[in-house]
C-alpha cells in the first residue's frame, strides 16, 4: 500500500516536463507542505521506501530531501526519520505581509469586475441589518407559527420519498401550486389554475426569469418612478432600455401611455394594489387602460402583488390579472411578507401561452429543489393556517401603523405623511421638507440604532423627493415611541 506522500507525488509529478526529476520531486513535496496536504510534524517515508513507491532512484529522492532540509521545510532525527517542519518558511513571510495591510494592491492583483457588476457592488441596496425599528419590508417573524410548521416538516423528514430529495421539475411541487392557485382565486381574485403557477426563490428570481424569457437586449422596459430597487438592480445587469412610469403624477398611480415619445415597451413592471414605495392604489380606469395598451402593443405587464394581503381599511383591492380573461399580465407574489423572508419562496401566475415555456426554462436555468419545504407550505395553506396567520398579522400591523402615523402627526404634523399613501402594507413614507438630505438622516438614525430607507434612493431618473420609508411591522408597539424619538433626534442632528 502506497503512502500518502507517494500518492501526492504520483498525482503531481510530470516526468516529461523537462526539469530534472530531483527538482520536480522537490517542488511536488514543497507545494504539498505549503498547501497543507502534508501537515506539520507529519513523517515522510524513508528515501528508500519513497523511491520504490514512485519508481525513481533513491539518489533522486535523497537530493530532493536534502534541498527541503536545507530550506527548512523538513527536519531529520537520527533513528526516527524525516518530518515536515512545524512552520514552513513562507509562513513567516505571509505573517509579515499581513501586518502591512495598508499597502495598496499592485495593479495585477486588483479584482476585475464587469462594469455592471462594479456598479451593482458600489451602489448596493440590500442592508446588512434586516431586523428592528423601522426596517421597511420586513414582517414580524417572531409571530410565524414555527412550532406548527416544524411539526409538519419533522413528519415529512422522518420518511421522505426520493422525489422530495432529488431535483424537481415542473415549476414547483404540485401540492403547493394547487394550494397557491386556490388561495389566490379567493383572496386576490386571480384567474388561474395550478398549471399556470410557477414556484420561484423569491421575487427577484421571477423578475430575472421574465426578463430573460421575454425581453431581448435593447428592448424597452417601463418601470415605476419611484419604484422598487429590486427591479432596478436586476435591470441594471442587462442591456434593456428602461423608461419611467411616473407614479407621483397623481394618486391613481402611473398613467398608461407614459413615457411619451418612447418606443412601445416589451414589459411594464407595476405594483398596482399598493405602489412601492409611495403606497398609492392604481384606479380601475388606469388598470384597464394599461391592459388595453399591453394588448394593443403586444407587450406584457408584470404585476408585483408583494404585500397586498395587508389592507387595514376598506375592501381588499383585487388583482389586475383577474380583471379580464386571458389578460396579458404576469402576476408575481411572495411569502416573504406574509410568513418570513428567509423562507425564499415566491410564485408567478403565468398566462397559459407562457406557462410551459417558463417552466422548462426555470428548470434548466435555476434547477428546482426545496420540495419538502414546498410540501410543508402546501399543508400550511390547505389546512387554513396560512389564512388564519394573515388575519392575525393584519390586525397587529394595523395597530402598529396607526401608532406610528399618530406619532408623526403629533410631533411633525400631517404634512409629513405622504398624501397618496393607502392604509395598507408594511411601511409608510414620512415626507421631509424639500432640500432635506434623507440619506444623511437615515445614516444618523442608524447610528442611533434606528433603521430606515431614504426615499430619494428609489428614484432612478432624477427629480427625487426626500423622505424616509419607515417599516412598522417588525417593531413591537411598546418600542415604537422610543424608536421614533430616536429618529427625531437623528433628523435634528443631520440637519444642524
Amino acid at each position: 500500500m502506497k503512502s500518502i506522500c507517494a500518492d501526492l507525488v504520483l498525482q503531481r509529478l510530470a516526468p516529461d516536463a523537462g526539469a530534472a526529476l530531483n527538482r520536480q520531486l522537490y517542488e511536488c513535496l514543497r507545494n504539498a507542505i505549503l498547501d497543507g496536504s502534508l501537515t506539520p510534524s507529519s513523517a515522510l517515508p524513508s528515501s528508500r521506501d519513497l523511491a520504490r513507491e514512485i519508481s525513481l532512484s533513491r539518489n533522486t529522492v535523497l537530493h530532493a530531501y536534502e534541498q527541503l532540509r536545507a530550506e527548512g521545510y523538513v527536519h531529520s532525527q537520527v533513528g526516527s526519520g524525516t518530518f515536515v517542519a512545524e512552520t514552513a518558511p513562507e509562513a513567516h513571510l505571509a505573517v509579515g505581509q499581513a501586518r502591512n495591510t495598508s499597502a495598496p494592491p499592485k495593479p495585477h492583483e486588483a479584482v476585475h469586475l464587469a462594469r455592471r457588476a462594479r456598479a451593482l457592488v458600489d451602489d448596493a441596496s440590500a442592508a446588512p441589518r434586516q431586523w428592528g425599528a423601522f426596517m421597511p419590508g420586513v414582517p414580524d417573524v417572531t409571530q410565524f407559527p414555527h412550532r406548527l410548521f416544524g411539526r409538519i416538516l419533522g413528519r415529512l423528514w422522518r420518511e421522505p420519498t426520493p422525489e422530495l430529495l432529488t431535483y424537481s421539475h415542473g415549476g414547483g411541487h404540485a401540492d403547493l401550486r394547487t394550494a397557491i392557485a386556490d388561495h389566490l382565486r379567493v383572496a386576490r381574485a386571480v384567474r388561474c389554475d395550478a398549471d399556470q403557477v410557477l414556484i420561484t426563490e423569491g421575487v427577484h428570481q421571477a423578475i430575472d426569469l421574465t426578463l430573460r424569457m421575454l425581453a431581448d437586449p435593447r428592448d424597452t422596459v417601463w418601470v415605476e418612478e419611484p419604484g422598487y430597487w429590486g427591479f432596478h438592480k436586476v435591470l441594471n445587469m442587462g442591456a434593456w432600455r428602461v423608461r419611467p412610469l411616473r407614479v407621483d403624477v397623481d394618486s391613481d398611480g402611473p398613467r398608461a401611455g407614459w413615457p411619451r415619445g418612447s418606443a412601445a415597451p416589451r414589459l411594464i413592471f407595476v405594483t398596482p394594489s399598493h405602489q412601492y414605495p409611495l403606497g398609492s392604489v392604481m384606479s380601475l380606469a388606469r388598470r384597464r387602460e394599461l391592459i388595453g395598451l399591453a394588448r394593443e402593443s403586444g407587450c406584457w405587464i408584470v404585476e408585483d402583488d408583494y404585500d397586498s394581503e395587508f389592507r387595514f381599511a376598506g375592501r381588499p383591492i383585487p388583482s389586475m390579472q383577474g380583471l379580464e380573461d386571458d389578460s396579458p399580465v404576469i402576476y408575481i407574489g411572495t411569502f416573504s411578507k406574509t410568513l418570513f423572508p428567509g423562507l425564499r419562496v415566491g410564485y408567478m401566475v403565468l398566462p397559459r401561452s407562457l406557462a410551459k415555456h417558463f417552466r422548462t426554462a426555470h428548470a434548466d436555468l435555476y434547477r428546482e429543489g426545496h420540495a419538502i419545504t414546498q410540501v410543508a407550505l402546501a399543508e400550511l395553506i390547505a389546512q387554513g393556517h396560512y389564512a388564519a396567520h394573515i388575519r392575525r398579522m393584519r390586525m397587529l400591523y394595523g395597530r402598529r401603523r396607526a401608532a406610528l402615523a399618530g406619532l408623526i402627526q403629533e410631533h411633525l404634523g400631517p404634512d409629513y405623511l405622504h398624501s397618496s399613501a393607502s392604509n395598507a402594507g408594511l411601511h409608510l413614507v414620512m415626507r421631509l421638507p424639500e432640500g432635506s438630505n434623507d440619506v444623511a438622516i437615515a445614516r444618523a438614525a442608524e447610528a442611533r440604532g434606528v433603521l430606515s430607507r431614504p426615499l430619494s434612493r428609489y428614484y432612478r431618473f432624477g427629480d427625487s423627493r426626500p423622505g424616509l420609508l419607515l417599516g412598522y411591522a417588525c417593531v413591537e408597539e411598546t418600542r415604537i415611541e422610543s424608536a421614533f424619538h430616536a429618529l427625531l433626534g437623528s433628523k435634528t442632528s443631520a440637519t444642524e
